[in-house]
């Protein structure tokens, strides 16, 4: 009984107003220690994970400041290039001036000469000068007109050769540039008459095809011609001495033609253009004469750059060049051709002078049109810049790491080619009018691949 009085009185006394207070004061007091022994925890836990913060803001003040560093770098290569540009804008204003003169010179001789023997009275354009095709042509026969050789090439870009484009020519039965004309020259002639015409198309200094004729005589071929066609009579005339000296004058012709406008006066049982079709500026009537002179089963054998114009580069190449280029320290920037530190690679048009690649990047879809490929081996792209004439002397053969390096670029192009991202740049080919069962294309690169869309 005792009990549940107790109970009931206790019942009560919480109902009381006091009591009651008592309790709400207690329950908020324990809340908060809840939430206070909860903030002690999230303290704790950040007292745990302040190291390892820590660190990370610190790597971020790294990186911010490494950025900062880039940046300065950049801004001061920025300055160099702005001197550059202006020093270059400053030498064109005086060559723009000097030629200029020289043109004006040159119509006023060009009148004179016309009033002193013509019969005829001529009523002159104030405006008469050269068109731009016969300035190209002027500063064509300018550049090549100087003895020099034009297949001289960096020694690294010989260790690129043998490292990486020797396999692929071997893959043919071939050794070398000039045993791939001279094999298929001579694989021209079984099913044409003899004696065997033969022409190449801007031969230059006909250094490439005295070599090929030795060839072919030492592959049992004795009656057979190559006709060297090219414009430049100093070129010519440099050859047919040349080829005299090597003993194989008998079986080289040399004929002074533009290639622009050539016609042909005879058939021919193969046709070869050795880095020339880049110079040319009536692609679609050159290949058309060729399908015209060629005999029905005869080959038109081709080595030459197809890149974008004026050998430049294509964005998404440009990228590739950029990445490695800022690998390099500086003093593998140096421009051999032009003169002239380059902090950033400077993607210079060669078509700003003469036919330098004027239509470079038309000649794969042209062929692609116009012949039927037996043979087509696809190659180079973003490592062109380092292993040719403008930067290529800055590496040296014997520094391992260079030699690393050009590896590294060129696996660079390899594996762009592969997924598709990069086109080849150069190419070598052997071509029919006629379709052509089980061609061979290198690794898998097809001409129709090979065609990079503008």
């Amino acid at each position: 009984m005792s009990n549940i009085l107790r109970g009931f009185a206790r019942n009560i006394a919480y109902q009381t107003p006091i009591l009651k207070g008592i309790l709400k004061h207690r329950r908020d007091l324990e809340m908060k220690l809840q939430r206070a022994n909860f903030k002690i925890g999230v303290l704790e836990l950040e007292l745990e994970q302040s190291p390892l913060i820590s660190n990370i803001l610190q790597s971020n003040i790294d990186i911010i400041n490494e950025l900062k560093s880039i940046i300065n770098n950049q801004s001061h290569r920025i300055d160099l290039l702005s001197q550059e540009l202006l020093k270059n804008s400053s030498y064109l204003s005086r060559m723009d001036s000097k030629i200029s003169e020289k043109l004006g010179l040159f119509e006023e001789n060009h009148i004179n000469f016309i009033n002193q023997n013509s019969d005829e009275k001529y009523i002159l354009n104030e405006e008469i000068g050269l068109s731009e095709y016969d300035k190209k042509l002027s500063q064509e026969l300018s550049i090549f007109s100087e003895d020099a050789n034009v297949h001289n090439l960096p020694d690294i870009f010989h260790y690129w050769s043998n490292a990486h484009l020797r396999p692929m020519l071997e893959e043919l039965g071939c050794s070398g540039v000039n045993q791939f004309y001279a094999k298929y020259l001579f694989e021209s002639t079984r099913d044409a008459p003899s004696p065997y015409r033969f022409v190449s198309i801007g031969a230059g200094n006909g250094d490439v095809e005295i070599d090929i004729a030795k060839l072919l005589i030492d592959m049992g071929l004795t009656d057979f011609t190559i006709e060297c066609l090219e414009y430049n009579p100093s070129m010519l005339e440099r050859g047919r001495a040349e080829a005299q000296a090597q003993n194989v004058g008998s079986f080289l012709e040399f004929t002074q033609a533009d290639f622009n406008q050539w016609t042909p006066k005879q058939t021919y049982s193969a046709i070869m253009a050795n880095h020339s079709l880049h110079h040319v500026v009536n692609l679609e009537g050159l290949f058309d004469t060729i399908k015209e002179a060629l005999h029905p089963n005869g080959y038109f054998v081709t080595g030459d750059m197809v890149g974008r114009n004026g050998h430049q580069r294509w964005p998404e190449a440009r990228l590739v060049v950029d990445q490695f280029w800022n690998e390099l320290p500086d003093r593998y920037h140096y421009n051999h051709q032009l003169k002239r530190d380059e902090p950033i690679y400077i993607d210079h048009d060669c078509s700003s002078e003469g036919f330098e690649g004027i239509r470079a990047q038309d000649i794969m879809p042209l062929l692609v049109q116009k012949f039927h490929f037996k043979v087509f081996l696809g190659f180079l792209n973003a490592i062109s810049p380092f292993i040719d004439r403008s930067f290529g002397h800055n590496f040296d053969l014997n520094n391992q790491s260079d030699r690393a390096f050009i590896d590294k670029v060129h696996a660079a192009d390899e594996e762009g080619f592969k997924s598709g991202t990069l086109k080849p740049t150069q190419i070598f080919a052997v071509m029919s009018v006629n379709t052509v069962i089980n061609p061979f294309y290198s690794r898998g690169l097809s001409p129709d691949f090979s065609v990079r869309v503008p």
